[in-house]
């Protein structure tokens, strides 16, 4: 039977302390969630400042990463290259911003950010990744 890693709690907090100081030093607002490697939400933190909407962004944007297994930012590029055909896609927030946690190659849960540029998002999902990974 195979075995399959996944974040404990203390790797979810671990994820959103970690985002959070990186979002704090850059003074960005942002949402961060946490989900499981099937997308279904373990964390979530809208910090102050973080506009309404990206409590419901970032959730999507870390299940997608969960079930599409892959960066979020795969995605949209693949939409801005020209295959517009995939917004038809059942998955909301196809935007940078998702990124999984990889743990020997396999997806054990993923983090979702929303609330700045599409680049800082990612900056600020990597460093909550980097802190179990």
């Amino acid at each position: 039977m195979k075995t399959k890693p996944a974040l404990t709690l203390t790797d979810v907090n671990a994820i959103l302390d970690a985002a959070q100081k990186e979002a704090e030093a850059n003074g960005w607002g942002v949402t961060i969630a946490v989900a499981d490697d099937g997308g279904h939400l373990l964390g979530l933190r809208r910090m102050d400042g973080a506009p309404p909407f990206s409590a419901d962004v970032a959730t999507q944007k870390a299940r997608n990463a969960a079930i599409g297994r892959r960066e979020t930012q795969a995605f949209e590029e693949m939409i801005n290259g020209g295959r517009t055909a995939f917004v038809t896609a059942p998955m909301q927030s196809l935007l940078a911003g998702g990124v999984p946690v990889l743990v020997e190659g396999e997806v054990a849960g993923t983090v979702g950010i929303s609330g700045v540029k599409p680049d800082q998002d990612v900056q600020v999902a990597r460093a909550g990744v980097a802190a179990v990974v």
